[in-house]
């Protein structure tokens, strides 16, 4: 059936976009809008779809849709929907502008068969808004603990599954595209290994440590690696993962939050992946700790993804989708800011490098992998997550492709004192291998 008796959910479709647009969608009601030869091919399954876009019409609306399977396309493996989104993109210039007539039309044929509040899915977390209103203020210690939770606490085999053996998740660092992701991920730690300088017997500290693979990597250099998280099963993995390699008297991890780490004086201090978390209204705070753990002549590695633009409306945070099913109180900011941040937090930042690409190859190799692993991560975590997870990789993967997000590293020193920012240490150009 219908939405209305004039209505088809094709009629619909054509309120928005033009008939040459090249999709095709077929619909529950035997409506179809477009050329059946077109790759993109679209199945409206449920009348649901059409009542969560009118109810939220926004990215959340399509996402319930997708997610439930009230959408659907053809050929598509959920472990990697990438082309599809590529394909979605293709659509832009034949989606005709918004006019309230059209939506009022749509909504009267929708709505006369009664309001109806669609389904949301399990995988989804509460908004924003409810977050606050239970008390959980962005990016204060409880908030903190309990996004990270949601986020990393699922199960150390799904992400394995996704991952691959070296347990590191963040952007790879590719020699060239044929490069496999594991010896990528190892280049990666090498390099900022390098560029941090340290010697044996000197003292990293990892802050947001993951898995553990740095701390681990840093050992077997002979560096006295202490690696901080807020997920206990992060912990649990690296420590076991660090008995194993014998090195338990050079590293450890912990659950703490980095504004509780007692010590201080290290040598080099590593965040890798974990300024997403913290906020942009606290970065300067954040690297004013950073400068406080470090000795004088301490380095500083920060690796993070950032937003190419300021956000139009000037305000902080990731989009909803990422907020309620990914990242809760996920934030970004511009490279410019946080290189503005680092020196008013009274470093010296020495260098600075865009990775934008090589992010976009790691998440490819992750969604392969996720494909290859499906049917166990649907194990670990269930069909609707392991969907959402697909999604949200090979939609960040198009989002670096498209310069709409970038990543970057930082290097910064610490100076010794005033007027003599870079010692005997410091050399006068850059000496890692790139």
């Amino acid at each position: 059936m219908g939405f209305g008796k004039s209505m088809t959910v094709s009629e619909m479709i054509g309120q928005f976009i033009k008939p040459e647009a090249p999709i095709y969608v077929k619909a529950f009601d035997g409506s179809t809008f477009g050329e059946p030869s077109a790759d993109l091919r679209v199945r409206v399954v449920r009348p649901d779809a059409v009542y969560q876009l009118l109810t939220q019409p926004n990215e959340i609306g399509a996402v319930r849709a997708y997610v439930l399977g009230d959408i659907d396309f053809d050929g598509i493996d959920y472990a990697d929907p990438y082309p599809q989104m590529r394909q979605l993109l293709a659509i832009a210039p034949y989606v005709k502008p918004i006019r309230p007539l059209a939506v009022a039309k749509v909504a009267s044929g929708v709505f006369s068969h009664g309001l109806r509040r669609p389904p949301v899915p399990a995988t989804e977390g509460p908004s924003k808004f409810d977050r606050i209103k239970r008390g959980l203020l962005p990016h204060t210690e409880k908030a903190d603990s309990q996004t990270v939770s949601f986020h990393y606490d699922m199960s150390n085999e799904f992400y394995a599954d996704f991952l691959g053996p070296s347990m590191t998740y963040t952007c790879a660092v590719f020699d060239d595209p044929s490069m496999s992701l594991e010896d990528a991920q190892a280049n990666k730690l090498r390099l900022i290994l390098d560029k941090l300088g340290l010697e044996p017997g000197q003292r990293l500290l990892d802050i947001g440590c993951g898995w553990g693979s740095m701390v681990i990597t840093a050992a077997r250099r002979g560096i006295k690696a202490l690696g901080v998280t807020l997920s206990k099963e992060q912990a649990e993995y690296a420590n076991e993962w660090i008995a194993r390699e014998g090195l338990s008297d050079l590293a450890e991890v912990r659950v703490q939050d980095y504004r509780e780490v007692p010590e201080s004086d290290f040598d080099g201090i590593c965040s890798i992946g974990m300024m997403e978390h913290v906020g942009v209204k606290n970065y300067q705070r954040y690297f004013e700790e950073m400068f406080r753990l470090l000795k004088p002549m301490g380095r500083l590695l920060n690796h993070q993804i950032t937003i190419s633009h300021d956000k139009p409306n000037g305000k902080p945070g990731t989009d909803e989708f990422l907020d309620r099913y990914i990242f809760p109180d996920g934030d970004l900011g511009t490279p410019g800011f946080i290189e503005s941040c680092i020196h008013d937090a009274g470093f010296n930042v020495v260098h600075q490098e865009n990775l934008r690409q090589h992010y976009a190859l790691t998440l490819h190799h992750w969604n392969r992998n996720l494909s290859e692993h499906w049917d166990d991560a649907v194990k670990q975590v269930g069909f609707e997550r392991a969907k959402v997870w697909g999604l949200y990789m090979a939609a960040c993967s198009l989002n670096f492709e498209l310069d709409g997000i970038q990543i970057h590293q930082f290097l910064a020193v610490r100076p010794d004192r005033v007027g003599h920012p870079m010692g005997d240490w410091y050399p006068l150009r850059p000496w890692w291998k790139a």
